[in-house]
């Protein structure tokens, strides 16, 4: 056959009427999700087995917090460049706060959970510790957020190439003038998910997250967080399909009435124990608690739920707990 006619016959479409196309299964159901891109990617829920998770390392930036950077009225050292901030009154221990580190990635090893971790960034990325920010996940991948304050833009990019080297679809990504992160979005249902609007995460963020998963057949309903919390996450958190845990003094009224709606029992958190929201769930009714928030983590074992207790007070003042430090790339699902 002449050069000629093997051009035409590739041209006349036989030969790729041959091969395809094949548009069904569709990307995310699960024979196909697993076959093309190696496993069952993403969560369709918070509560499922977790199998793996985002992490990244401590900044060494913290130990440019100093002392005649206290602030009296913030409680807190402020960086006067904003580049970080420690709340409290005493200058950040690294070494504890490594060793607290530690045993957070050791205890979920010893829970067979496998820990992706992304790069280190340079030393003013103070807060990227916080890998539930930059992105969220959803049956078939993740989508890349985009970070409000100046201190943390940039580390979007680090996170889509962690996410996309470790082989996980990414869906989409908040571009434009949209703001949105992961603290703030909550999968309740496999077809309903939570966004809290707020002074991190805007109306349009939410917009964008929205049509993005319009396709996945998820729904996204908004709801608005009062004064300056940033997320959802610092209020609440599931810990079975029909449990979750608030703090009633700062979720939204409209957000506990749907959970209510849909069958959820709430319970309080200690009111002395706020950070209690913040931790990680590791299976239904089984999770990860800072050991300092006793009096919760008893309420909790009061309604059946296995609280399995870690050393973590020192992050949390960097301005994040357990649930921020990670963001699961799989859980459970079909």
């Amino acid at each position: 056959m002449s050069i000629i006619d093997s051009t035409k016959e590739v041209a006349d479409g036989r030969f790729h009427g041959l091969m395809g196309p094949e548009a069904l299964p569709a990307f995310h159901e699960l024979g196909e999700l697993e076959g093309t891109w190696g496993r069952r990617w993403g969560a369709a829920d918070e509560v499922s087995r977790l199998r793996s998770v985002l992490m990244r390392r401590p900044s060494a930036g913290l130990a440019a917090v100093r002392a005649d950077a206290y602030d009296a009225e913030m409680g807190a050292f402020v960086d006067p460049d904003r580049r970080w901030y420690w709340t409290g009154e005493e200058l950040p221990d690294l070494d504890l706060v490594n060793a607290q580190y530690d045993g957070f990635v050791a205890a979920l090893k010893r829970e067979g959970v496998e820990i992706v971790f992304a790069p280190d960034l340079p030393p003013g990325f103070t807060k990227a510790v916080y890998t539930r920010d930059p992105l969220v996940t959803v049956p078939g991948g993740a989508i890349i957020g985009r970070l409000a304050p100046r201190m943390r833009r940039g580390e979007e990019q680090s996170i889509a190439a962690t996410v996309a080297a470790a082989g996980m679809p990414i869906l989409g990504m908040v571009t434009g003038s949209g703001l949105a992160e992961g603290g703030s979005f909550v999968k309740v249902r496999r077809d309903l998910a939570f966004y809290g609007s707020s002074v991190r995460c805007n109306p349009e963020g939410g917009r964008q997250l929205a049509r993005i998963l319009e396709p996945y057949g998820i729904r996204v309903q908004q709801v608005s967080l009062p004064g300056y919390l940033i997320h959802l996450d610092m209020c609440s958190v599931m810990i079975d399909d029909d449990l979750a845990l608030i703090n009633p003094r700062l979720a939204p009224y409209d957000f506990m009435t749907a959970l209510w709606d849909l069958g959820i029992e709430t319970v309080n958190v200690h009111p002395d124990e706020e950070w209690s929201t913040n931790l990680l769930v590791l299976n239904r009714r089984r999770v990860l608690l800072p050991a300092h928030l006793e009096r919760t983590g008893e309420m909790l074992a009061d309604r059946g739920v296995e609280v399995v207790p870690i050393e973590f007070r020192e992050m949390l003042k960097n301005g994040g707990g357990l649930h921020c430090s990670t963001m699961e790339l799989q859980r459970d699902w079909s």
